[in-house]
């Protein structure tokens, strides 16, 4: 992650605007939601900003960080997706899910990413037990066309415990990445698609990498959402 102030006059202190660009080991990518959380919360409590908001100028536009309370809030767009042919992309879902039924299968142009939603009949630790092969996902998917894997499952309620909306991985080897512990990137597809699922503008997510991670996810009526983390 590099970040700098936008003009020479500014401090870190001071200034409530910077511009921000995020590499993976491979490549530069247009937006990374752990990057920029990372890089507000170094402005807020390490060097103390006195600014309530601060502004990222990226590749994908202007993005806002704010502190509430003890959280990081950040303010990304939203990418929807389109129905996907399963033929057109038969080697890669092999590859990600193998035998595991899929109930529905969506593209996001705009990210490049595949969404792979498995059957709502599979409990959360189906998908936390998935082995994925980055290599396989390379092999399956030479073309360009899609740079990361979104799997996903719908949430159960359950009584006495912490319930979710929904649960997701991510995989993005030809940036690079392997599996991304948690990824505001992809919520940004996520959460553009459980909201027209659920019917619901508010949304609380968790990532099951083996790290881990939940998401607070709040979509507002200009095609953007609010994410806290």
């Amino acid at each position: 992650t590099l970040f700098r102030s936008l003009h020479h006059e500014d401090d870190f202190t001071k200034s409530a605007h910077f511009g921000l660009r995020w590499f993976t080991p491979a490549n530069e990518v247009p937006l990374c939601g752990h990057a920029t959380l990372a890089s507000a919360a170094v402005l807020f409590h390490k060097l103390k900003n006195v600014n309530s908001t601060l502004t990222f100028t990226t590749l994908s536009g202007k993005l806002n960080a704010r502190q509430d309370d003890d959280r990081i809030v950040l303010d990304f767009p939203l990418y929807s997706t389109n129905v996907q042919d399963p033929l057109e992309v038969e080697e890669l879902l092999k590859a990600a899910v193998g035998s595991i039924t899929i109930q529905e299968i969506h593209y996001s142009p705009d990210t490049k990413k595949l969404l792979i939603r498995i059957s709502d009949t599979y409990e959360r630790s189906v998908l936390e037990n998935m082995k994925v092969n980055s290599q396989s996902l390379l092999e399956a998917e030479k073309v360009g066309k899609v740079k990361g894997i979104i799997i996903t499952l719908k949430g159960h309620f359950c009584e006495n415990v912490k319930n979710y909306d929904f649960y997701s991985r991510y995989f993005s080897p030809w940036n690079g990445v392997p599996e991304d512990p948690v990824t505001g990137s992809a919520h940004t597809v996520l959460g553009s698609y459980w909201s027209q699922q659920l019917g619901k503008n508010e949304l609380h997510a968790f990532q099951c990498s083996l790290r881990g991670g939940d998401l607070k996810i709040v979509l507002r009526n200009d095609g953007r959402d609010r994410k806290s983390t």
